[in-house]
This record gives C-alpha cells, structure tokens and sequence, in this order.
C-alpha cells in the first residue's frame, strides 16, 4: 500500500496532477484547492489514499492528512466512490464540510458534483455523529452567530434528548441565556430550526 508520495511536481492535468517520485511519474487526483495548493516543478509531499479495483488502479493525494482522513470516512458511505467524496471535498475546506455533515445541511453537500438528495442525506445520517466537527469558529460561520457554551446546562438537556452538539448550540442561539434553563429549552424547542 502506498501511504505517502514525496517528489517533483512535473504537471498539473485537469483533475490530477503527475508526481515525479523515484524515477516513476505517478498520476494522482486532487481536490482543486489541494492541486492549487502544490507548484509544479517544486518537491510536494503527498497523502495517498489508494482506490484499486477490476479496472483501475487510482491514487488520490491529500496535502494533509486530515483531509485524506475525511475523505476515507466519505468513502465508508454507502454508494459514496472515490470522485464523489472528492467531489464532496471540493465544496470547502474540511472544517465547512464537516460542519455542514453535521449541520445536516443536505443542500450545501449537494453543491457537489454528482451528488443527489438522497446521496446527501446518506452521508449526514451515516457520518452526522462521526466527523468531529468542531464547534466554535467553523460552527460560528455556519451558524452566522456566535456560538454558545457546551457546557450549558440547556445544551446537555437537549443532547439529551437527542440534539448532537451543533444542533443544541445552533437552538439555542436566539434564546434569551438570562432565562432560566427550563425556559431555554422550552424556547429552543418550540423554535422552528
């Protein structure tokens, strides 16, 4: 298995770019901002997800290894291949799009080449709990607010009832904090999100 790529960035092709490694110029595909990221002609250090069946033998390269770690996490959604995750990946940075996984923004993800509704739907129900979003700036963004304390006593009380962390926070935005915790769930709950 090929995990990691170091060499000469000779050319840039379309969806991919061809890594001069060892005597062995590899075609690997990209997200455009990962491709847009890289020089040609200057050495780049690539993760490598390998994508190998029947037909083909794909590499797919990452200039950080979170990106290629959301990418694999795509590629474990049911009828999600290797071009759509790509494809997913293409939409934002990994922080948007884990954030938008966890929002449960089904139109933001379908913003992506090739994906459906329904293959939307697919990655947040499968990977909503999965992506390790992390709420504060990338919530805030998508939010549009600032984003409220974990730690709320009205934040656990709606996890608890089924909200993931996100969803909490984000009800709880417009709720008055100076109301008691009871009340702010009440609110947050007859809220329409």
């Amino acid at each position: 298995m090929i995990a990691t790529l170091r060499g000469r960035l000779s050319e840039k092709l379309g969806g991919y770019v061809v890594l001069e490694a060892g005597g062995v110029g590899y075609g690997v595909l990209m997200t455009s901002a990962d491709r847009g990221s890289v020089a040609q002609d200057e050495e780049a250090y690539l993760y490598i997800h390998e994508h190998i069946k029947e037909d083909a033998h794909d590499l797919y390269g990452f200039c950080r290894l979170e990106t290629k770690l959301l990418f694999e996490q795509l590629l474990s959604v049911k009828n999600v291949g290797p071009k759509v995750a790509l494809a997913v990946l293409d939409t934002g940075s990994v922080d948007t799009v884990r954030q938008a996984i966890a929002g449960g923004d089904i139109k933001f993800l379908q913003t992506a080449k090739g994906v459906g509704k329904r293959a939307a739907e697919q990655i947040v129900v499968e990977l909503r709990d999965k992506v390790g979003a992390v709420v504060g700036d990338a919530a805030e963004e998508l939010v549009g607010r600032s984003a409220v304390n974990v730690q709320d006593e009205a934040v656990q009380a709606l996890m608890a009832l089924g909200y993931n962390d996100f969803d909490a926070q984000a009800a709880l935005v417009d709720v008055d904090p100076t109301l008691s915790t009871e009340q702010r769930v009440k609110q947050a709950l007859s809220t329409p999100h």
